[in-house]
């Protein structure tokens, strides 16, 4: 694995080039096509995976069938770590949204790496904090946020993880469908679809398959508060 890829996920970031070497040896490397599906919710599995290239999404479903769609990760982000301190049933289902690799490292690997390695360990503590206050967020967001303002706000954090600044404005490339887009602020369809209308007839926006062209940051994140 790249070292510089291995030195974007939170947990190695402070990690030597010779650490970072050593460690990137030692993890498996996965690749999937879009649409294929790294592991089911509820799947057992001890492994923390880091995306390498491509996205990929992480998603849950109820009992009636309706999925949520809880996040959208790319290179240098990881998921799984909870299964590393609590080895029980997977919590989500991990689906390429593009063509997508991934390295991977075992419960057994990384213990051994936290063990003499404080910056590591702190690394980790770090990343599960981010993930609760995220998840903190979320819960926030849908009991006091109307849809427009979570469609914004999510638009928003797209386009800082995947957001490329051009003359016209940040073209983001998200790759979900519009029931994706949906399932990710907790919403239907067409609601979403409206906010997404709305914002394109006020100038902030430009639409295009699976991405948006955004061409008003600052109306849109005032929206988005």
């Amino acid at each position: 694995m790249d070292n510089d890829v291995l030195r974007q996920a939170p947990l190695f970031s402070s990690l030597d080039d010779e650490a970072a070497t050593a460690l990137g040896g030692s993890m498996a490397e996965t690749k999937l096509r879009r649409g294929d599906v790294l592991f089911h919710e509820g799947d057992s599995g001890d492994k923390l995976y880091i995306v390498t290239e491509g996205k990929v999404k992480l998603g849950r479903s109820s009992a009636d069938g309706r999925e949520n769609l809880l996040a959208i990760m790319g290179p240098g982000q990881m998921f799984g770590e909870l299964s590393l301190f609590d080895p029980g049933p997977r919590s989500a289902t991990v689906t390429a949204v593009t063509d997508a690799a991934f390295g991977s490292l075992s419960h057994d690997d990384l213990l051994r790496w936290l063990d003499g390695r404080p910056q590591v360990a702190r690394g980790l503590l770090s990343q599960l904090a981010s993930r609760l206050r995220k998840s903190n967020d979320v819960v926030a967001d849908l009991v006091f946020s109307d849809v427009p303002g979570r469609v914004a706000k999510a638009l928003l954090d797209l386009a800082d993880r995947f957001g490329r600044t051009a003359d016209d404005g940040v073209h983001v490339h998200h790759d979900l469908t519009q029931e994706e887009l949906a399932q990710l602020v907790g919403a239907s369809r067409e609601t979403v679809n409206k906010a997404l209308a709305d914002f394109a007839s006020r100038g902030w926006l430009r639409l295009e398959p699976r991405s948006v062209v955004i061409m008003d940051l600052e109306r849109l994140s005032r929206r988005a508060r």
